[in-house]
């Protein structure tokens, strides 16, 4: 079965219409500001005083778990920096992915998102891995994110780098299309007390952030934050009983010497939801972090890193967990000449899963522990001047499946300081998790169970790509090819028995791409677009549901302008046209934010936000009936003291 690119219907606005009007505000604007934006001060995050060949030095550490340049990293990989989150005004985590032109993220409810890459998009996604300053937060229930458990303040975040393909051999089995790591700001890059309250038709928040110096010790930080968000709409403008609060907590701490850094932090949080059913769901949870790392006398790095993780989820009528997760891991890389670097670790993980049943779905057992352990290696080679080639791979068990081999072989060239391409060749498996293996639904005219043979997905891909740049402008473009065996599928054992299984083979294929254009001093273009090709077979005696494999559009594209229009006035307009998802059907779409900040001074500011102008209600990813996305204003005051 194949899935190509299909026409927008007549009566949604075209990707030119929408991309005419944010041009005509983008160029408008800043002329109607009596010439000011040329020349306009940056304010005191320096977003005109870096150029884009500045961005390039950047330091990274997804690629390679080293810090290197973004310049150089030999992924498909897009940074999306504090000014990129600041300037967007968004307020969740999924939310400010959406700036990363190679991820599919759609809203589904107030707390609900479905986010991947490369496409297998769903309310269960799980072929992409997320990491919150290094803590694995996917779930052993179905090995995807639950989004709404998973939040930082987003003032608090340095940057987050989003690679879009395999990161097995570093990040373990489930990095099968993309890698997410969100890095927050040390706890010493600031100091005194933040206040930040907003809200709008939507929704309403507020933090409260605390930092300061315990002498020689080190630094801490402390912070507060609240969310509240109303019940959403039907496409007939019905309302949804999907209101959402949350009240989280945490801290930071980094001390030690130069040497031996430390680091320390930790998070508690709790939220409801309110349920088309009687009752509301609950979900509470805590998190504590440790990070320890020496720099040898040879030029090497040891770094241990551990964590303790505990959630609860409540969902009456559907199921409620407790897990229990512990995460252990070691890292030792090493020069061994000028030209050869290796770096080699290994890992633990321990999962203690509790989940209550109901009358129409079970895990059975209902208690479980799983363990996984890694070893793994990468070996980085430098050929000649112009010319790198790593070797990577790794061995990680699993409780159902045992030992799995993940390797990679990537080749990488520069033609000059800002320009690098790159090719690579990987392997990497999604392993079994508890829905594939131990679920049960005994439904009154069917029944459906995990496969006890379930086997892990495996993904070989083939990757290559170009990055380059200069003073005013920098672009990425990749071509991938992926290869697909033994997907879930549901195969039919009986008249009404149903099992999962490993039943669909298949590939994709497409590119990414997006670049960035420095207009003037104070004004910044940024253009990204994905294409997207899907093939897929089922094995004679296996058959696929329309959520068996996601729901994904052909192409998107983005636009966005971030204009600086006077001293301490900015104008950020952000254009986003995402294809018709093919089932369930949903056509697409084309949305327009726009954001107003005024910042009088450092560390004071207003912003004015207005989402999706260009339509009142549409989907974004359900089929007809359910919830919509919709218009909506949001102002936000933020004081530093």
């Amino acid at each position: 079965m194949s899935r190509c690119a299909a026409p927008i219907p007549a009566g949604l606005r075209s990707p030119r219409r929408s991309l005419c009007a944010l041009l005509a505000l983008a160029l408008t604007l800043p002329v109607l500001a009596s010439g000011a934006g040329a020349d306009a001060e940056a304010g005191d995050d320096g977003l005109a005083d870096l150029s884009l060949e500045q961005l390039g030095d950047i330091l990274i550490t997804s690629v390679s778990k080293h810090s290197e340049r973004l310049a150089d990293a030999a992924a498909s990989i897009y940074v999306i920096g504090a000014e990129d989150i600041r300037r967007a005004g968004v307020r969740t985590l999924p939310e400010a992915l959406r700036l990363a032109p190679n991820l599919q993220v759609a809203r589904l409810s107030t707390m609900q998102y479905a986010i991947t890459a490369r496409g297998f998009n769903s309310t269960t996604a799980n072929k992409l891995l997320v990491l919150l300053d290094g803590r694995t937060v996917y779930t052993p229930l179905y090995s995807g994110v639950f989004w709404d458990a998973q939040d930082v303040p987003l003032e608090e975040v340095e940057h987050i780098e989003v690679i879009s393909g395999p990161g097995s051999t570093l990040w373990g089995s489930n990095a099968v299309n993309g890698v997410i790591n969100v890095i927050t700001r040390a706890a010493g890059s600031s100091r005194g007390l933040r206040l930040t309250a907003g809200g709008g038709d939507q929704q309403r928040y507020g933090s409260l952030r605390y930092s300061n110096r315990l002498g020689e010790l080190g630094a801490y930080r402390t912070y507060l934050k609240w969310d509240g968000y109303l019940g959403g709409e039907r496409l007939d403008g019905a309302p949804v009983r999907d209101a959402w609060r949350k009240l989280q907590a945490g801290f930071r701490f980094d001390g030690g010497g130069r040497g031996t850094p430390l680091q320390l932090q930790g998070d508690l949080y709790d939220g409801s939801l309110e349920q088309t059913g009687p009752g509301r769901a609950q979900i509470a949870g805590a998190n504590l972090l440790a990070r320890w790392t020496q720099h040898l006398s040879n030029g090497g790095l040891l770094r241990l890193h551990g964590y303790y993780d505990r959630t609860k989820r409540n969902f009456p009528n559907a199921y409620s967990e407790r897990l229990d997760l512990i995460d252990l891991d070691l890292q030792h890389s090493l020069p061994l000449s000028e030209q050869h670097r290796v770096a080699w670790g290994g890992g633990y993980r321990l999962a203690r899963d509790r989940v209550g049943s109901s009358s129409t779905l079970a895990f059975l057992p209902a208690h479980r522990d799983l363990q996984w352990i890694n070893l793994y290696i990468e070996d980085e080679i430098t050929l000649t001047r112009q010319l790198d080639l790593t070797l990577g791979a790794r061995l990680e068990r699993n409780s159902y499946t045992g030992w799995e081999f993940l390797p990679t072989l990537r080749l990488s060239g520069r033609t000059d300081d800002n320009s690098t391409w790159w090719a690579a060749l990987s392997r990497s498996v999604r392993s079994p998790s508890r829905i594939d293996r131990d679920f049960h639904s005994p439904g009154v005219n069917a029944q459906l169970q995990g496969g006890p043979d379930f086997d892990s997905e495996i993904s070989r891909s083939a990757e290559l790509g170009f990055r380059g740049g200069g003073q005013d402008f920098s672009y990425s473009v990749t071509l991938f090819h992926q290869r697909y065996r033994d997907l879930r599928t549901i195969k039919q054992l009986g008249p009404r028995y149903f099992v999962i299984d490993n039943g669909i083979h298949g590939r994709t294929w497409g590119m990414e791409a997006w670049g960035n254009y420095r207009v003037s001093p104070g004004w910044r273009l940024g253009l990204g677009t994905l294409r997207l090709h899907q093939h897929y077979r089922a094995d004679p005696d296996s058959f696929r549901s329309p959520s068996i494999l996601g729901n994904d559009p052909s192409y998107q594209a983005q636009l966005r302008s971030s204009h600086n229009l006077a001293a301490g006035l900015e104008l950020d307009l952000a254009w986003r046209q995402v294809g018709r998802l093919p089932q369930p059907a949903v056509p697409g779409y084309g949305a327009l934010d726009l954001r107003l900040g005024w910042r009088p001074r450092p560390g004071l500011e207003l912003a004015l936000s207005s989402t999706n102008l260009l339509d009142r209600r549409y989907r974004e990813f359900n089929g007809n009936g359910v919830r919509v996305a919709r218009r909506g204003i949001d102002l936000k005051l933020s004081a530093e003291f």
